[in-house]
């Protein structure tokens, strides 16, 4: 199919329709997913130190640190996976996994390609000056804890707390609870205004110098012309077979 919209580099997929998930489950999500919001107070603290050091390390050399780079990649990455689970989509009941790396066949999936080059002088005013419009969006969408790569661990952490998309997937919720059925137009919603949180969080923390589009991609499968787990070869040995990102079967 031809691409008609210019892909942005932060590339955020999931399942291309939600999954068949319980009814009940998204009622207790909230204790299971203590063990990682533990793990991502801390990653997250992490990721601000490394995002101070890369931002000197850009001032100076125009080069944002390629071991930097990719942890930050990874905290963007788990954290995606957990809210994609969580109050961010509610739509998996696979338990997110504990670890930085893509994992192919999970539902959930995030890439940010490496740049080679940043400006310098971008570096000064992009993620507080510049981004000001999209954080007046984002915090629509999230509500008054801005889920931001450089706003704060703790408020970071509780991504859906509020705003449009701790509404919607309330009604989603609500809705997969009482119909055994999750509403394929708001996940879609819901997908679009994660895309674009994800979007700003990584131009915030300095990962490209893209501005992200005042767009609303919605859907699971993001638009960009590159996935961000690539398809695996056919049993032919050509590429092009199932996409790691298709949905589950529905019984």
């Amino acid at each position: 199919m031809t691409e008609h919209r210019t892909p942005y580099p932060v590339r955020v997929d999931g399942a291309s329709e939600p999954e068949q998930v319980s009814r009940g489950l998204w009622l207790v999500k909230w204790l299971l997913l203590v063990p990682h919001l533990v793990v991502l107070l801390f990653l997250w603290l992490a990721f601000y130190v490394v995002g101070i050091i890369a931002f000197f390390a850009i001032l100076i050399t125009g080069r944002y640190p390629r071991g930097l780079f990719d942890f930050n990649v990874g905290v963007l990455r788990w954290s995606w996976r957990v809210h994609y689970y969580g109050y961010g989509a509610l739509a998996t009941d696979r338990y997110p996994p504990f670890t930085l790396q893509e994992v192919p066949d999970y539902p959930a999936h995030l890439d940010v390609p490496y740049p080679e080059r940043l400006s310098r002088g971008l570096v000064l005013v992009k993620w507080w000056l510049l981004a000001i419009p999209q954080y007046v969006i984002v915090g629509i969408f999230v509500g008054g804890g801005l889920w931001l790569g450089m706003s704060g661990a703790d408020k970071n952490n509780s991504w859906a707390g509020g705003g449009l998309v701790g509404l919607l997937v309330l009604i989603a919720g609500l809705v997969l609870l009482f119909s055994g059925r999750y509403p394929r137009p708001l996940y879609d919603f819901i997908m679009g205004m994660d895309r674009w949180v994800l979007r700003v969080a990584a131009y915030a923390a300095l990962m490209t110098d893209r501005y992200p589009p005042f767009r609303l991609d919605q859907g699971g499968i993001d638009p960009g012309s590159t996935p961000a787990v690539p398809a695996p070869p056919s049993p032919s040995g050509v590429p092009g077979g199932p996409s790691p990102v298709a949905p589950a079967p529905v019984a």
